[in-house]
């Protein structure tokens, strides 16, 4: 006896279940790694650390194993994988090479970071590090030495690269037309037809280099 087709609704209706399913997968995903976050930033709270109100938090950074030497100012924006060391390991070696001179050496220091700041993917944060306030650290930096008030901070090590009214500058002359009802319709699909402009704009180069710098 031959085969029958699957009907068009019974298609529909696996292929429905089968979406459902993910999507209550997905919305369970969300609430555990939400649950996990807040749970972390409660430890670091309880572990000495200082964190302002209004702050965000992508993912939960790395408070290392002094959170007590740890001060975050109010609206500071963490990026995922963000880690803040607040002691030196590598006194370590320095230890066996003389014990009796070296032996008691130990190195720790405080990270402030102050209010309205934005901690970019990535970024090392070490000790005796002070940043701020209204500074951006953008992603990958490794922060060695303190960020002065009011800039843009890249590199490693982190220095200065503009300062926020030359970012905020940059970062518009950079924003492509948006039509903002459409893109709150579907976002993905208005941003992948959407021509986008070059992350530097050429004009902003070489000045913010000499401004910067003076």
């Amino acid at each position: 006896m031959p085969c029958r087709p699957r009907s068009r609704c019974g298609t529909r209706s696996s292929r429905g279940t089968v979406v459902s399913r993910l999507n209550v997968f997905v919305q369970a995903r969300a609430k555990l790694r939400d649950w996990r976050l807040r749970l972390g930033i409660r430890r670091a709270r309880r572990g000495g650390a200082v964190i302002g109100d209004d702050c965000i938090f992508s993912g939960l950074p790395e408070f290392g194993s002094e959170p007590y030497l740890i001060s975050i100012g109010r609206n500071v924006r963490f990026a995922c994988n963000v880690v803040m060391i607040t002691h030196d390991g590598g006194i370590a070696v320095i230890h066996t090479l003389n014990p009796e001179r070296y032996g008691k050496v130990h190195k720790f220091g405080r990270i402030d970071i102050r209010d309205n700041c934005v901690i970019g993917w990535g970024a090392i944060i070490l000790p005796g590090v002070a940043i701020g306030p209204d500074c951006v650290i953008a992603a990958g930096s490794v922060v060695t030495r303190s960020i002065p008030p009011g800039v843009l901070a890249a590199g490693n090590p982190a220095k200065p690269v503009m300062t926020i009214q030359q970012y905020a500058e940059w970062s518009l002359a950079a924003t492509p037309d948006i039509d903002e009802e459409e893109y709150a319709r579907d976002p993905k699909t208005y941003l992948m037809r959407t021509p986008l402009r070059g992350s530097v704009p050429k004009r902003f180069r070489q000045n913010d280099r000499n401004e910067t710098s003076d």
